[in-house]
């Protein structure tokens, strides 16, 4: 009786450890998810200490195997296919986990502070243009969304918060309007679908979104210690990529598309330092490469200080194209909004950074970029002749009369330009400078853009000199 009772309690116990064997996947690994076609993918999640697994893939039936490390904490990579789907992942460890409704096809992070964040539905008394519109086409099956919730760490982290959900008006209405518009872009060109991992806080400064390491590169930079008692943790060092980026490394994606910068304007000194940095940090982490990385340069916004804090981050972005591998800018120069720093138009800019990730990463031809870029400057007698880069067909005003540009001598003191186009340059005068050094475009605060490639591509603000500011 007692040797028959000592084996039936085995047995349950046998039994309910079976039943403890459950997968556990991270939050980014479900049902509805999209995965990187063509490619070497990561899975990973939780089970039971040293526990054999299989994991097999409906679109090959391919069966992988692997074992839980003593923590529990397992990993496999699985070949993708071309886009297609939906497909099924089936996790075992004596116990099934079934994922369904698996898309193959583009995955891309977006991130950065409220530009990016901005949803479609915009934010109180602030709109986003045509949205109404946008969001009741929005219904798609083949673009797939997620947005990480926020989370402010000291601690890297391995999981995030946050669920795939397929594009409709319900879900658009609340996701990012630049990403959004960027990922429909892609989806409806490529014909493939799209995934698309939004991470995002407003308000923050870019070393909020870098890594411990790479910041001790910047000692005037001070990694916090404690969260505790902090008011606005999100706006510290490292707190943001340990708790919103870093869980996404595991991850097999195609590229990043970035807009952040307006935190930075204190320092855009600095911000040419600490952006390559982040980006180059963050490329390290995926072991992907130099994973394309499409930003749009901070649009601009009224103010009457002179300390040229606006322009001079401007500038520092645009300096940043040139020493970040396979990156690409785009200029908000003439969408801003002199009284909302989140302004209205996000389609102009989504299609603009399409048109990077089309020309450049998936190779389609016939495509500009990238607007035009000052080449040289040379001096003729009291003329300042600029010419471009990015302007094969020539640049133009549309007509309009060029008034942003400014002209100066040796004294420092910038005069109005009287500017004329000619071909792929412009000629510059003033009859105050008789001997011109420098030229200036845009370089204010708040304006308007005026100058553009055929394409329809603005150029961003620029200088010629290196003449320093008051702060």
């Amino acid at each position: 009786m007692i040797r028959s009772f000592i084996f039936t309690f085995i047995f349950f116990l046998s039994v309910s450890s079976k039943g403890l064997a459950t997968v556990k996947l991270p939050a980014l690994i479900t049902s509805h998810m999209v995965l990187q076609q063509q490619a070497k993918v990561k899975l990973w999640g939780k089970a039971n200490s040293l526990s054999n697994l299989t994991i097999t893939t409906s679109w090959d039936q391919k069966i992988y195997k692997t074992k839980a490390s003593p923590n529990g904490d397992f990993a496999a990579e699985v070949v993708t296919p071309k886009a297609g789907g939906p497909y099924n992942i089936v996790f075992n460890d004596g116990q099934v986990t079934k994922l369904s409704d698996i898309l193959i096809g583009e995955v891309w992070i977006c991130s950065g502070q409220s530009n990016m964040e901005m949803p479609m539905r915009g934010f109180p008394s602030q709109p986003i243009l045509n949205s109404n519109e946008i969001i009741a086409d929005a219904q798609n099956p083949l673009l797939r969304l997620f947005k990480v919730e926020r989370a402010t760490h000291l601690k890297r982290q391995d999981d995030c918060s946050g669920e795939w959900k397929e594009a409709n008006a319900e879900t658009v209405r609340d996701f990012s309007a630049l990403a959004y518009q960027y990922g429909a872009i892609l989806q409806k060109k490529l014909k493939v679908p799209v995934g698309l991992i939004l991470s995002v806080v407003g308000g923050t400064r870019v070393e909020t979104w870098m890594d411990a390491k790479t910041l001790s590169n910047f000692p005037e930079l001070e990694i916090p210690k404690t969260l505790e008692n902090v008011k606005d943790p999100h706006k510290l060092p490292t707190t943001l990529y340990n708790g919103m980026i870093a869980p996404l490394t595991k991850t097999t994606i195609k590229g990043f598309i970035w807009y952040q910068g307006e935190s930075n304007r204190h320092a855009p000194e600095q911000y040419v330092k600490l952006f390559p940095k982040m980006v180059e940090s963050w490329r390290k982490e995926w072991e992907s490469g130099d994973l394309p990385f499409y930003y749009v340069q901070i649009a601009p916004f009224g103010s009457a200080a002179e300390t040229f804090k606006g322009p001079r981050l401007r500038e520092a972005q645009l300096q940043a194209m040139a020493v970040i591998p396979n990156s690409g800018m785009v200029s908000a120069i003439d969408v801003g909004m002199k009284k909302y720093v989140h302004f209205m138009d996000k389609t102009t800019l989504a299609k603009r950074l399409s048109y990077w990730a089309l020309a450049k990463t998936y190779g389609i031809k016939g495509i500009a970029y990238c607007g035009p870029i000052l080449k040289t400057l040379k001096v003729e007698g009291k003329k300042a002749i600029l010419s471009f880069d990015f302007a094969e067909y020539g640049i133009t005003s549309f007509g309009e009369p060029l008034t942003l540009f400014e002209i100066a001598g040796e004294d420092q003191i910038f005069y109005p330009a009287i500017a004329v186009i000619k071909g792929t340059g412009i000629e510059l005068e003033n009859n105050n400078v008789l001997k011109p050094v420098a030229v200036r475009y845009a370089f204010k605060e708040y304006v308007k853009g005026e100058l553009y490639n055929n394409a329809g591509l603005p150029a961003s603000s620029f200088r010629t000199d290196k003449w320093t500011f008051k702060d």
